[in-house]
């Protein structure tokens, strides 16, 4: 009767909870990561503190890397099993752009999250040309165009304007260069002979490293830059810069890090391949559950020296839906960091290709290339396949949602013109793509 009974209450006590886990038979299990001080590393610390590495049987050990130069060459030499990314690095190496190495991406780790921050002499110029609303505030997206007079002011005067981006291949190059380029200021082309990317600059993009934008802007080596958070923030907060724009207002819920392994790595570890990305898809789905209810918890975790080692207060400025401009100019920005809806963790085909265009479109990539180029290229880097086998164990365990999994896409998004140049973008058209903007290389789409 006791063993009936005790049987009883197992049988009620399970039904009440997901399907357990059937752990894979990882072949590795104990993984070093690497990551850079920025609050898109989120899914990283999420993955580690709430136990989803452990659940999948993975011992994980998270480093801070001290650039991402150091951090790709890390991955590749396999003194880190995997790395937050930018999302150009694993093209760019798998090309052969700077560091060549076949890299690839199952997961894409959130969408949006960077800024363009100038420093405060520049803001005042600017706001002259920047249309008021009426209660005297700017008008929200403000364009590169009130910039232009600025620069052109500078180079008047025999001054170079200097700005900083992160890396050549960062996401924040090709948004920086992009809005510049859609307000009609020439950001300069790269050449096989000139790595600089300031070949007929009206603006000199140059790289400094994230956590160093705040104090470089102040010293005035720099008028500008563009990085992620909590960077632009904190020269609102050190009250050195303003923020004049947001990654989402220049291309909305655009495709941000990814987290990059080497092909070797996912052929010889193919179980532990799945069972880390399982632990990184529910920990970005931790991150935007219940309308962003997280995220300040996932503040106060970011915040610790291990991870961003930040202010509280600065990663919550931006991280819970709001995002500080001109110093008290607050507004509501719910979707400024997307870690999982909107499918942002799955690697699509034409997210790759968008990136691709940019090295075509500013001398990176030096010959012209194919469509059928563009499509292989981002096939052999992100890796779906990966993905939708981790979020199908998900799934059958009962920890995810099969409506919140793209399992019917074909890997490209619907073309969209959510760019503040209003130019459409189709993945799977991108000579057609590059004809179309503005400034840049064209390549033949005949």
């Amino acid at each position: 009767m006791l063993k009936k009974l005790l049987f009883s209450t197992i049988i009620s006590a399970t039904a009440a909870f997901p399907a357990l886990a059937e752990l894979l038979d990882v072949e590795k299990d104990e993984l070093k990561f690497g990551f850079i001080k920025l609050t898109d590393m989120a899914p990283l610390a999420i993955a580690y503190e709430k136990g989803f590495f452990e659940d999948e049987g993975l011992f994980v050990t998270l480093e801070p890397q001290a650039n991402w130069k150091v951090l790709l060459d890390r991955v590749i030499d396999g003194e880190l099993d995997g790395a937050h990314m930018l999302a150009g690095q694993p093209l760019a190496a798998t090309i052969g752009y700077g560091t060549k190495a076949h890299i690839v991406t199952p997961f894409s780790m959130d969408l949006n999250g960077n800024g363009i921050t100038v420093a405060n002499q520049i803001w005042e110029e600017m706001k002259q040309y920047i249309p008021k609303d009426e209660d005297g505030k700017p008008v929200h997206p403000i364009s590169a165009s009130a910039l232009k007079p600025v620069v052109e002011r500078y180079k008047d005067e025999g001054k170079p304007f200097n700005m900083g981006m992160v890396f050549p291949v960062s996401t924040h190059n090709y948004e920086l260069r992009y809005w510049l380029a859609a307000g009609g200021i020439h950001p300069g082309f790269y050449s096989a002979e000139n790595t600089s990317g300031q070949i007929d600059a009206d603006v000199l993009l140059s790289v400094t490293p994230p956590p160093q934008m705040p104090a470089t802007l102040e010293a005035g080596t720099i008028l500008g830059y563009c990085v992620g958070e909590p960077w632009n923030q904190a020269a609102v907060f050190k009250g050195v810069g303003v923020p004049v724009i947001t990654d989402y207002e220049i291309w909305k819920d655009n495709p941000e890090k990814v987290f990059g392994l080497t092909k070797e790595f996912t052929e010889k570890y193919p179980n532990t391949t799945i069972a880390l990305t399982k632990a990184l898809i529910r920990a970005a789905q931790w991150l935007d559950a219940g309308d962003n209810a997280n995220r300040l918890e996932a503040v106060e975790i970011l915040s610790r020296s291990e991870y961003v080692g930040a202010d509280p207060e600065v990663i919550a400025a931006s991280m819970t839906g709001t995002f500080e401009y001109e110093k008290g100019d607050v507004r509501e920005v719910p979707d400024f960091n997307v870690f999982f809806r909107y499918n942002a963790t799955y690697p699509f085909y034409s997210d790759a290709t968008w990136y691709l265009t940019q090295m075509r479109r500013w001398g990176q990539i030096t010959e012209p290339k194919t469509a059928e180029w563009y499509e292989q290229t981002s096939k052999d880097v992100y890796k779906p396949g990966i993905y939708l086998k981790a979020a199908q164990m998900l799934v059958d365990e009962g920890l995810v949602n099969v409506k919140d999994i793209p399992f019917d896409t074909d890997g490209y998004k619907p073309a969209t013109a959510a760019f503040i140049d209003g130019v459409e973008y189709d993945g799977k058209k991108p000579l057609e793509y590059l004809k179309a903007l503005e400034i840049g290389l064209k390549d033949d789409a005949s």
